[in-house]
């Protein structure tokens, strides 16, 4: 079974600030942690070993102007 929430959202820097904190709150501390999206909360198991794919983009073109893209893709087997 594959259950897919996704959302996209804008927030200002100190908005994106805090909501990255309270992830990484939750994700040092032993136990569940609770990721809002949109208008749910989503309960995951993150096991002790993560794997955390990084990737930036920076792009320059003379139309559309300078654009930079952060992706993070953060994975694990949830603990039984």
């Amino acid at each position: 079974m594959v259950q897919r929430t996704d959302a996209t959202q804008r927030m200002n820097r100190e908005e994106m600030g805090e909501y990255l904190q309270r992830l990484g709150e939750q994700m040092a501390d032993e136990g569940p942690i609770s990721v809002p999206v949109a208008n749910r909360r989503v309960q995951l198991h993150p096991a002790e070993a993560i794997s955390c794919d990084i990737e930036v983009v920076e792009r320059s073109t003379l139309l559309r102007g300078d654009r930079e893209t952060i992706s993070l893709e953060i994975s694990w087997k949830p603990q039984g």
